[in-house]
């Protein structure tokens, strides 16, 4: 790969001059950059920073649209966008919910405000590759004052049958008093034939007096490795309501961290996540205060069967200033097999007084009298171990407020438990 090559990819998609030196600058640090931190986890040979800038070919894996429902939506297939469906009363308001070229369109004053606002593009090599080599991104706008009653899903679908790099960038703007639900999906679609890579990206802008409910399933195959990075930017007195699932079947990174900058502003992360086969997942989850009487919790719950591997490390850093901060994390992962390893790593650090903090973390197997209880009731060890692991994550999943979404991540997981 060369800059020639990005700059022909860029100017190919009528990217404006600012973005076109973003990829420029981006790329020429990819080289001089280490990669993130991730506590006991060996990534270093993974192919996460693949440095090829493409785009896919008409495919025949599409979703069954008619089962997708009304809500307002976005579906992109690898890196062509095939449906925007947006009520016409919220257009009218002003909001945008569109593939980062139309956006550029539409909006373009905001996007490049807010484009790289809340991960800066030489961060780390996976960032920088992400902003250089992204070939598909999508952008969400809701206004100042603007308040959304259907959720709004970004639905984004790894071509399985293609080898391009799935490399996505997501741009969440929210405005000011503003409150909305977003669901997220990443998942693979088709026969999980090629190898391919994804390095997605997604940003969300919290503007100030925000509320954002943020749900997120990823299930990409398991032919593809994975490096999910998601960041949020808090301003005064915003929140936002984390739940995702990570139900991946290859090797996968998940980065999720919130920056608390405003006063008074909340973040409330809970991951459940499902290792098996001989799969690694490796899971960073931080929430950093830096503004005065801001919250941030982590909960983390996780299951591992057969060879799986699956490593939390929930961070909680109090920087100096943040007084009357508060953070706290549980990482908890049940084991179903004497071969499967697990890590759940609490990590505080804490530069201020007047704060609170906490953390607990716990790995085990399943309990033999929970086990023995249920199937002296007549129930086989397959499904007793189903219902062992639906209790564990269900003090994750009763916590997502849509119904969807818990519904849809019990579907999700089912299907994971089916492969074994």
């Amino acid at each position: 790969m060369s800059k020639q090559a990005i700059l022909n990819f860029s100017q190919a998609k009528a990217e404006p001059i600012w973005l076109q030196e973003r990829r420029l600058a981006a790329f020429d640090k990819i080289e001089t950059l280490p990669l993130p931190s991730i506590e006991r986890v060996r990534f270093h040979r993974w192919n996460l920073g693949d440095g090829t800038i493409s785009e896919n070919d008409a495919t025949a894996n599409v979703p069954d649209f008619m089962a997708l429902g009304d809500s307002p939506k976005l579906v992109q297939v690898g890196t062509q966008t095939l449906l925007e469906q947006l009520p016409t009363d919220l257009i009218q308001q002003g909001l945008v919910f569109t593939d980062l070229q139309s956006a550029l369109e539409e909006i373009p004053q905001v996007v490049e405000k807010y484009f790289g606002s809340a991960l800066a593009y030489d961060e780390d090599k996976l960032a920088a590759c992400n902003y250089a080599y992204f070939n598909s991104a999508a952008v969400l706008y809701v206004p100042d004052n603007m308040e959304i009653e259907k959720p709004l899903e970004g639905i984004y679908l790894q071509d399985s049958d293609s080898d391009v790099p799935f490399n996505k960038h997501v741009l969440i703007i929210a405005g000011k008093n503003t409150k909305f639900s977003y669901i997220e999906r990443f998942e693979s679609i088709g026969e999980y034939s090629e190898k391919a890579s994804a390095n997605i990206s997604v940003e969300i802008i919290a503007g100030s007096g925000s509320q954002i409910s943020y749900s997120a399933i990823d299930r990409l195959g398991e032919n593809v490795t994975a490096y999910i990075s998601r960041r949020v930017k808090h301003d005064h007195n915003s929140s936002v309501d984390w739940a995702m699932g990570v139900m991946n079947e290859g090797m996968v990174i998940g980065d999720f961290d919130s920056d608390l900058y405003g006063e008074g502003s909340h973040a409330n992360l809970k991951v459940i996540a499902a290792s098996s086969g001989r799969q690694i997942q490796g899971i960073d989850t931080r929430v950093t205060n830096y503004g005065k009487y801001s919250v941030g919790h982590i909960l983390q719950h996780g299951v591992i069967l057969e060879r799986g591997t699956l490593t939390f490390n929930g961070i909680g850093h109090i920087v100096k200033g943040a007084k009357g901060a508060d953070a706290q994390q549980e990482s908890r992962v049940l084991m179903l097999s004497d071969k499967a390893r697990s890590d759940a790593n609490p990590i505080l650090l804490i530069d201020e007084n007047e704060v609170t903090a906490g953390h607990a973390a716990s790995i085990g197997q399943v309990d033999a009298e929970d086990m023995y209880y249920l199937m002296s009731r007549g129930i086989d060890k397959e499904t007793a171990e189903r219902l062992v692991i639906r209790g564990f994550l269900g003090a994750v999943i009763t916590e997502i407020p849509s119904k969807e979404v818990r519904q849809d991540l019990i579907a999700v997981l089912d299907k994971k438990l089916d492969k074994r």
